[in-house]
Order: structure tokens, then sequence, then C-alpha cells
């Protein structure tokens, strides 16, 4: 008989705690989490996200040189593996239903949405969130909470409706 990778992955690591965690992100299953896991080690040397961020390769780099000041891109020093992981684990949550990497994927390409390098750049957000809160589920040790990122329609709460209605 022949078990798939998925299979073996959560033979080998289904009773992990950490891989329970990731599993409750969207756009994460068996082999993501397998991977991260075995890419990072343990998440929780990581003191702050942008550690995390900048050992993926996610992190802004600018090219300077005299006077000239380049475009600040990611730098890519980091885990190729794992931040390809992270690129395939957001385009799979931005084609879930209702979450907020979707969400997030939709309000970034809302003002072009057949322009192809708004849409790279959009996934390449989407890969960077994904890292923070991979990083954030970890160090907390609770499962992912669907929280959706959305702009209030005035951007403020009236006193009257803040206090119950005076």
């Amino acid at each position: 008989w022949c078990t798939t990778g998925q299979d073996r992955a959560v033979e080998l690591l289904g009773d992990r705690p950490d891989y329970q965690l990731l599993r409750t992100i969207p756009g994460i299953g068996p082999i993501n989490a397998l991977t991260i896991l075995a890419e990072t080690g343990d998440l929780r040397r990581f003191r702050h996200h942008r550690q995390f961020l900048k050992f993926c390769g996610m992190d802004l780099a600018t090219v300077q040189s005299g006077m000239f000041r380049g475009r600040s891109k990611i730098s890519k020093y980091g885990n190729a593996r794992l931040r390809r992981t992270l690129w395939l684990a957001g385009q799979t949550a931005v084609l879930k239903k209702t979450n907020s990497f979707r969400d997030k994927f939709e309000r970034y390409i809302a003002q072009d949405r057949h322009n192809p390098d708004l849409r790279r750049k959009a996934y390449t957000a989407i890969a960077a969130k994904m890292a923070r809160t991979i990083h954030a589920v970890i160090q907390s040790g609770e499962p992912y909470r669907p929280f959706f990122e959305g702009v209030s329609p005035g951007g403020r709460t009236s006193l009257s409706k803040g206090r119950g209605g005076a």
C-alpha cells in the first residue's frame, strides 16, 4: 500500500500542538504546515514578527548608492522554500470564501483588478500577512480566529451612539 504526503504529514505531526495551531489558519494544509515547521524549527525563537519576516526573506530592502535611492522590494535573502510555502498558502487562502486574507487581497487590487503587477504585489502582501499570522498564532498558542478587516463607513463613532444614545 502507499500513503500520500498529506496522510504521512498527519501521521507524523497530527498530535503536535504547533501543527494543530497552523492547520487552523486558512490556506495551510498538512503539507504547508509540515514545511513551515521543518523549515523554521521552533517559531518561538523569533521574539517579534519582523524577525520571522526577515528569516523568510519577506522584509523590505532598498537599493541605495550615493544620492540614488531605488524602490523598496522584498529582500529575498531568507529561506526560499519557506517564502514559496507562504506564497502558496496565501494564494490558497485568497481562494477560500471569506477570510481576512481574501479581504485584504480584494482591497489591494480594487483599483485595477486586471493589472498583473498589482496582483503580484497583492500576493506578496498576503504572503507577508500569512507569515505575521503564523507567528502570532504560534506565539499566542491560540488557534486562528478570523478577523475581518474593514473600513468603517464614517471612520468614527458619534458620541451619542458610543454612549448608547443620550
